[in-house]
């Protein structure tokens, strides 16, 4: 076993933020392998998260977002308790993920909030693709299944590449936030506004505008 030394701790645990002890052992378990011992701590974080997942979490803040004055989100986000939501890492993730939800526009929280007839019709229209495109249609059934992770990775907030880090889905920087944490936390819901959205503009012919005004 390679021996571990203080300073490669000490940097596993800015890293990771994990405890000293659980730097050490996870150090000494990938023989001082700083990138194996990572993932060792980041699957251990998530399966403590995955576990607390189940806690009610009925506290929590309600954060907005404004992005130059033509996009504003609202999110709600729950904790176990009061004194987690007031905690600055909690609020820095609900800004996060209120940012997210402007930049992306996803529709849905989770995949499970999708209506059933709204994927039905999606997968409809890709089947219908993928017979236009020519393929066989013994393999059209799994290129829609792909092609419906795409959708969804669209709509739903959870299965967006986060922002910050395209790397990581808000769904696993969720898990991360939890074992971090320590609480259980659930994006519950939100808004997005964009300026003009829903409104029909008109459209204005810009030649007989000019010829209108030319008979005044």
């Amino acid at each position: 076993m390679a021996k571990i030394s203080a300073q490669k701790i000490k940097e596993l645990r800015e890293k990771t933020k994990a405890g000293m002890l659980d730097c050490k052992k996870a150090l000494e378990k990938a023989d001082g392998d700083i990138d194996k011992a990572i993932d060792a701590l980041r699957k251990k974080g998530l399966a403590s998260a995955a576990k607390k997942s189940d806690r009610t979490a009925a506290e929590g803040i309600v954060t907005s977002y404004i992005h130059g004055d033509r996009i504003g989100v609202l999110v709600e986000i729950n904790s176990e308790t009061d004194f987690v939501s007031k905690n600055d890492e909690f609020q820095q993730f609900a800004k996060d993920v209120a940012m997210q939800i402007a930049a992306q526009n996803p529709q849905f929280v989770d995949v499970d909030d999708v209506p059933q007839d709204v994927v039905e019709k999606e997968k409809d229209i890709l089947k219908e693709q993928a017979l236009n495109e020519g393929k066989p249609e013994k393999i059209v059934e799994k290129m829609v299944e792909g092609r419906i992770s795409k959708f969804y990775k669209e709509i739903c907030l959870m299965e967006q590449p986060f922002i910050k880090d395209p790397d990581t889905t808000i769904k696993e920087l969720l898990k991360e936030k939890i074992a971090t944490i320590g609480e259980n936390i659930v994006i519950r819901r939100f808004t997005r506004y964009e300026v003009g959205e829903g409104i029909e503009k008109k459209e204005e012919n810009f030649a007989e505008e000019v010829a209108k005004q030319m008979d005044m």
